[in-house]
């Protein structure tokens, strides 16, 4: 059972300019967006990360390391290891484009209704189902990496992550419009053999220790079973 906890960048000048930002260089967190890092690392530092894994883009960036500062304050040692996979979708021609512009497009229409057929214009440009597949084999991978047992984090964009939900709901990329992933909130997937369960979506406030894994078992690894509780169960932390 692995866990993986998805954080979306902070706040950033592009999102409070209304330009979609896609994978212009420079774009960095504005003084509210370093706030909203602070505040989220600060709760995460009780849970004992095994990797934090970013986007190769400023602003994941700058998010994954002060997730990674207050880790090593709480006594861990980790390094930031970057993975393209996780990076913006490509927006191609939009890139860099007002939002408010971009919604009198033809494609935005195709983008709200039907995001699976999207493939943004002009060099460069991907289809939201290849951003899709190259987020969900790196979360995927990763997971294979790091082993059953851990707790880890990405650090990416809201499509991005949206996508990487959508695909663990078992949801049709056309439905994922409805979710909602703010700026640094935390979604959670855990993966077992039998399905993903998705823990938390768009979390941006209190307490994490659920995500904290139990000590391991004197004799051999936890047994995890990968079957959901019929009818709910109790909840995290119950006996």
């Amino acid at each position: 059972m692995t866990t993986v906890i998805l954080l979306r960048h902070g706040r950033t000048t592009a999102n409070t300019a209304g330009v979609l930002a896609g994978w212009t260089p420079g774009v960095q967190l504005d003084e509210t967006g370093q706030g909203q890092v602070t505040a989220v690392a600060q709760r995460l530092s009780a849970v004992p990360l095994a990797a934090v894994v970013s986007s190769p883009l400023e602003r994941c960036q700058q998010t994954a390391g002060a997730v990674l500062e207050a880790q090593r304050a709480a006594g861990r040692e980790l390094e930031l290891r970057t993975d393209d996979r996780l990076g913006e979708a490509r927006y191609g021609d939009w890139t860099g484009r007002p939002i408010k512009e971009l919604a009198k497009e033809p494609l935005w229409k195709v983008v709200q209704q039907h995001p699976s057929a999207a493939v943004f214009p002009g060099d460069g440009g991907e289809g939201l189902a290849q951003t899709q597949a190259r987020a969900v084999a790196a979360v995927r991978e990763w997971n294979a990496t790091l082993g059953p047992d851990a707790v880890w984090m990405a650090c990416s964009h809201g499509d991005v992550i949206k996508a990487v939900l959508a695909d663990a709901f078992g949801m049709h990329l056309d439905s994922f419009q409805r979710i909602v992933v703010d700026p640094a909130s935390i979604s959670v997937v855990t993966y077992t053999d039998t399905r993903p369960f998705v823990v938390r979506v768009n979390d941006t406030g209190g307490d994490v220790a659920a995500l904290i894994p139990p000590p391991p078992k004197k004799r051999g690894r936890r047994k995890v079973s990968s079957d959901a509780v019929v009818g709910g169960g109790a909840g995290p932390g119950a006996a």
